[in-house]
């Protein structure tokens, strides 16, 4: 599953074709204009040789057919020349044509390596990707009174899947939410998100106190990680920053208990406020459950904010300076207030891909929830 940015979903392929095709002409422009310029050059000077660019830039964007049906017009390109210059069967361009028909052969073997490797990466990031989305589970565009979106941006195109977590579950009275990340990545993270999402999941309708689900998910992770068939790290060695969100429906409040996790954003009338508790609680999975000692604090919410919850992928990416990403800073520039929640993440990546340069050091996963009020 892809975690898309924006509400307008894939690229449509057309521009990606038109520029494929400007691509390709390029070394077809190559091969007649060599051709054209050896034809009229002089006897003691030959161009020949430098058709063997035409299906090495070619490689560089496009399959190994298409690769192969440049090297062979290449080719039939130095056979004109040959003929018009009444010197086929000459030994000099009898090597030329050797050595380009070599050429052409190594370079279309290489780029069909190339696509094979590119098939079998693309069948791994499929399999993660599926299995991101069943630990996951997309939240629904609409929970009660909340307009929600949700974003995940994976530091490389190869690693799709890691500790970011995010859930959502609706209760007789309102909406809980969780945000978490999962110290390290690879399958020990999935395996930790994994059991607290599920315990999440299964204790949060109940409606308890957050305090009260607190601690049922710290004895939940505590046990989880105790366990014999767990991957990776000692217990001792991982923990989960999270947060745990209640959102009454009629109400204009908030109730949030953060487990050393980056504090929430409330966007109100153009202002960004950081939802900062009293005392942070540690980590789950840091404490033994009769040692956790958590505590809500309560923030007004109404209806026209928006409630952000982020990880720290976002809040700790770097410029080429070293700058972190300024995001209360940048927040209120982004989009007006009360925009669509798509539409704010849609310019939350831009914005943050720009400050980057085009790249993440670490995954970062975004939920913003729009308080639409009661009908």
């Amino acid at each position: 599953m892809r975690f898309p940015w924006s509400r307008s979903g894939e690229d449509d392929g057309t521009g990606s074709s038109r520029q494929m095709t400007g691509l390709v002409a390029v070394p077809i422009v190559l091969i007649a204009v060599i051709t054209v310029a050896d034809v009229l050059a002089p006897q003691d000077i030959h161009l020949g040789p430098l058709l063997v660019v035409a299906p090495a830039l070619t490689a560089a964007f496009g399959s190994s057919r298409l690769t192969a049906l440049v090297g062979f017009l290449a080719t039939a390109a130095l056979f004109t020349i040959s003929a018009v210059r009444n010197s086929i069967f000459t030994s000099n361009h009898e090597s030329q044509i050797a050595a380009l028909v070599v050429i052409s052969t190594f370079t279309v073997f290489f780029c069909r390596l190339r696509e094979r490797h590119s098939a079998e990466l693309r069948q791994v990031r499929s399999v993660a990707e599926a299995a991101q989305q069943v630990v996951l589970q997309p939240l629904p565009d609409r929970i009660g009174p909340l307009t929600v979106a949700v974003r995940y941006e994976a530091a490389a195109d190869q690693a799709r899947i890691g500790g970011d977590l995010y859930a959502a579950v609706r209760t007789r009275h309102g909406t809980r939410l969780l945000i978490g990340d999962v110290r390290g990545k690879g399958l020990a993270a999935v395996d930790d998100a994994d059991l607290l999402l599920g315990a999440f999941r299964s204790a949060a309708h109940r409606e308890l106190p957050l305090a009260a689900l607190h601690l049922e998910l710290e004895a939940v992770v505590a046990w989880g990680l105790t366990q014999p068939n767990r991957h990776g790290e000692d217990p001792g060695e991982s923990f989960i920053t999270a947060a745990l969100i209640d959102i009454p429906d009629r109400e204009p409040r908030i109730s949030v208990l953060n487990s050393g996790h980056p504090a929430p954003l409330r966007l109100h009338g153009g202002r960004v406020t950081a939802l900062v508790p009293r005392r942070y609680s540690p980590p789950i999975g840091i404490l033994p459950p009769e040692d956790a000692d958590a505590a809500a604090d309560v923030f007004a919410f109404e209806p026209g904010d928006t409630l952000l919850l982020y990880t720290d992928g976002v809040t700790e990416a770097r410029d080429l300076a070293g700058t972190f990403y300024p995001l209360t800073d940048r927040l209120p520039d982004l989009v007006p207030g009360g925009a669509h929640p798509v539409d704010l993440l849609t310019a939350l990546r831009a914005d943050l891909l720009r400050h980057t340069s085009g790249s993440l050091d670490d995954d970062a996963a975004v939920v913003a929830v729009r308080h639409d009020g009661l009908p």
